[in-house]
């Protein structure tokens, strides 16, 4: 069964390119995030990873750890290394596990119900699916996800906008719009009548019964 919406993420052990990482204790108090890939020297992978690299202060301002998740070794990975900040103008400094045994994959349901996935001789191909983004909140449980095909290349400021709602509205009875960035206004949720609701949040701008918007609470 895939992973759901506040399902605890699996815990794992693995072998990073910061050492061995388990996973729970790893995120520890922070939020993380998961950005999984097919293949390290891959041409898209490579501009995702570069724009991790970049966007690094920005998680680190929110509190985030990242981890990326290819199905290579170690070594490999160190090497990728000189090629992703060539790109990206930045050293990826951020941890890479080794899932050449597809544990991580095969744990977060990464891959096809049926699949054939060769330890020699494995393409980008064979782990296309394993292509996946999972935002985990401090109680370890799945926030969002998101999944792409291979010839898509993730759109990093709309993962960090989304963890950014995701944080804003992580345990307060708020919700954000289609298209929220931060410092525009919230939908104060269902649960809130419209007295409860205004002491909360201040004046509300009612378009409907159903929605109102509210200040963004800082």
């Amino acid at each position: 069964m895939s992973l759901r919406i506040n399902d605890i993420a699996p815990d794992f052990t693995a072998n990073s390119t910061e050492g061995q990482i388990s996973f729970h204790d790893w995120i520890g108090k922070d939020y993380a995030i998961v950005f999984s890939h097919p293949r390290d020297f891959t041409p898209v992978c490579t501009t995702e990873f570069g724009a991790v690299a970049q966007l690094a202060p920005e998680f680190e301002k929110r509190g985030t750890k990242v981890l990326g998740v290819s199905v290579d070794s170690v070594d490999d990975h160190q090497k990728w290394k000189s090629d992703i900040a060539k790109v990206a103008g930045v050293p990826a400094n951020f941890a890479i596990i080794d899932d050449s045994d597809l544990t991580v994959a095969k744990a977060y349901d990464m891959l096809p119900a049926e699949y054939y996935l060769p330890t020699e001789g494995r393409t980008p191909a064979h782990s296309a699916t394993v292509r996946t983004v999972f935002i985990i909140g401090p109680d370890k449980k799945v926030r969002l996800t998101m999944t792409y095909p291979m010839s898509v290349g993730r759109n990093f400021a709309e993962i960090l906008r989304a963890l950014d709602a995701v944080q804003k509205t992580d345990g307060v009875p708020i919700a954000t719009p289609a298209n929220w960035v931060p410092g525009q206004d919230v939908i104060v949720a269902l649960s809130l009548d419209d007295a409860a609701a205004t002491e909360k949040f201040g004046p509300l701008d009612i378009k409907l019964p159903y929605l109102r918007y509210a200040k963004d609470p800082a």
